[in-house]
């Protein structure tokens, strides 16, 4: 017989593992108080070597906790296992929370979904609703494998949807490294005559260990926000490289879907998961959801975007993600 000791083990041990089973593939912030109050940010996360499944819930913290979004955040994950992973590159589970999203935040690279996660995101895209895109977004997905899936045409060098959803959505695809890679950082200047944009409003010293990305002509009607400066090293205090003109770094486009209406896009192919240590690129990143969804107007002279908690992601690179963690670890 068992004892009562054994008793309650046995019966604590059951709920540990229900509370596994049952846990939801996703986070979910509660809006606090502030100008968010009532809107729902959905941050589609995945790719394997930029700390994305960092670095979105740490902005989605700022967002919730500052700003007053709700905020869900989406992980790739492993099927056998429920963990985050973001070298599993065909399962985005919770997809259906962009139903009611107000404003999708991708952070997407060389996906390929199976074709019920994909068309979620396709109809969002579609719909009008505004698009926040980062790094290596303007790659999101490449169908290597299922070339005759009806989203292949997504992949990121598509022929015929040229370019892919990248450059068709966001204004550019996968073209190379400008500054080199790990070895020559990115300074942001504010684009001569966006000095008053609402994104930049308040927006100063953007630094980042990112490189800047090469660029063709931006497709559509892209606005240069932020210029990348490359530096010649990996600090901020380094010299520019005299040999490289400044690139874009950060623009505003609109993308108009099946659905007929435009939407507000807002890009940047910064988003090194130490970018996101620079206080001002964590605000360029604030004011451009308020934009994304007309909320320009409430964009203080100076937005909160304090670190909530603690932020110390993994170096980058491809498999170099913290294993072993479930989605609500990232809450913490």
């Amino acid at each position: 017989m068992l004892t009562r000791q054994w008793k309650g083990f046995l019966a604590g041990l059951v709920c540990l593992m229900t509370g596994l089973v049952s846990a939801e593939p996703w986070i979910v912030f509660e809006g606090a108080q502030g100008p968010g109050k009532g809107k729902h940010i959905v941050f589609v996360t995945g790719d394997e070597e930029y700390r994305s499944e960092e670095s979105m819930p740490m902005l989605a913290k700022i967002l919730a906790t500052q700003h007053g979004f709700k905020c869900t955040v989406l992980f790739a994950i492993n099927k056998e296992n429920g963990q985050i992973d973001p070298t599993t590159v065909d399962n985005i589970p919770g997809l259906e929370a962009l139903d009611t999203a107000d404003l999708m935040v991708m952070f997407l690279r060389f996906r390929e979904l199976p074709d019920d996660q994909m068309k979620r995101i396709l109809d969002y895209t579609n719909s009008g609703k505004p698009i926040v895109g980062l790094r290596t977004s303007t790659h999101a997905f490449n169908y290597a494998k299922r070339k005759d899936s009806p989203y292949a045409k997504y992949s990121y060098q598509d022929k015929t949807f040229e370019g892919g959803y990248g450059r068709q959505v966001f204004g550019e695809t996968w073209i190379n490294h400008y500054g080199v890679h790990q070895q020559e950082s990115t300074r942001g200047l504010i684009a001569p005559g966006m000095e008053t944009h609402p994104i930049v409003k308040g927006v100063q010293d953007i630094w980042g260990p990112s490189d800047v990305y090469e660029l063709t002509t931006l497709a559509g009607d892209c606005k240069p926000l932020i210029l990348g400066q490359v530096l010649a090293g990996m600090n901020s205090t380094d010299k520019p490289n005299p040999d490289k003109k400044l690139v874009p770094v950060a623009w505003t486009k609109s993308y108009t879907g099946t659905a007929g209406k435009a939407a507000r896009v807002f890009a940047t192919t910064m988003g090194h998961g130490d970018d996101f240590k620079n206080e001002g690129f964590r605000r360029l990143m604030v004011n451009a959801c308020y934009w994304a969804m007309g909320l320009e107007d409430k964009i203080p002279v100076q937005s909160k975007a304090d670190i909530v908690g603690e932020y110390s992601p993994n170096k980058i690179g491809g498999g170099g993600h913290k294993k072993g963690l479930l989605p609500a670890d990232m809450k913490r």
